[in-house]
């Protein structure tokens, strides 16, 4: 049992360590009151070809708040890529008013950059006149001395900003700016990224723990 929740411990530690998002920078209001939000609208403003970014990202934070007990829905999958697009504000507000959404975070893509950097050789030297002579000896010591030649590689930086706004008012409560460094796919991600909004949002008490049991209705 001690071995298993050592693996156990090794794994979680691990786990942390992969971790490719991090917070840069949160502001919340100092009018907060006692929010009761019904129902949150996660709405990501992306402009990338590939809609799997948005998808992931809205998706994963959706489920995030759908496992603390709040409504929550994907701006992406209610009403599709391009529903705002030709509607003034008074329009949209209300489109999104009349589905009970009292919420909106938003997810905007601020940037995204390519960073190409040298990674050096190295060579590993070994003591070998003792092995001169002998010729296994000598060869061993030799093949320690190996040299790794440098490499290019290639990693990617995306620096996130999501707000909340209160639609009674359409005021801004809180905002936060993250950096995602070289993810290995958009849904791991997404993923952490949902993790670490919705945390962010329980320890400044805009969000509670666990609002209770959850609807999807």
């Amino acid at each position: 049992m001690r071995q298993l929740y050592w693996i156990g411990l090794t794994l979680m530690f691990i786990s942390a360590a992969c971790n490719t998002s991090k917070i840069t920078n949160t502001w919340k209001s100092e009018n907060l009151t006692d929010y009761n939000f019904k129902k949150i609208l996660v709405l990501g403003l992306i402009r990338e070809s590939d809609r799997s970014i948005q998808h992931n990202m809205e998706n994963h934070l959706v489920e995030d708040l759908l496992q603390r007990g709040y409504k929550a829905q994907s701006a992406l999958s209610e009403y599709g890529p391009k529903a705002f697009d030709k509607m003034d504000e008074e329009a949209a507000v209300a489109k999104i008013k009349n589905t009970g959404v009292d919420a909106v975070i938003t997810i905007v893509l601020l940037d995204k950059k390519k960073e190409r950097k040298y990674i050096p050789g190295n060579i590993f030297f070994s003591p070998y006149g003792y092995y001169y002579n002998n010729f296994w000896g000598y060869r061993s010591a030799l093949y320690n001395r190996i040299y790794e030649p440098g490499y290019y590689v290639t990693d990617t930086k995306y620096f996130w900003e999501s707000n909340l706004y209160d639609m009674s008012n359409q005021k801004l409560v809180y905002s936060i700016q993250t950096e995602s460094f070289d993810p290995s796919s958009t849904e791991k991600m997404g993923h952490e990224y949902g993790q670490i909004i919705v945390k962010d949002l329980i320890r400044n008490n805009i969000l509670s723990i666990n609002k209770g049991e959850h609807s999807n209705n």
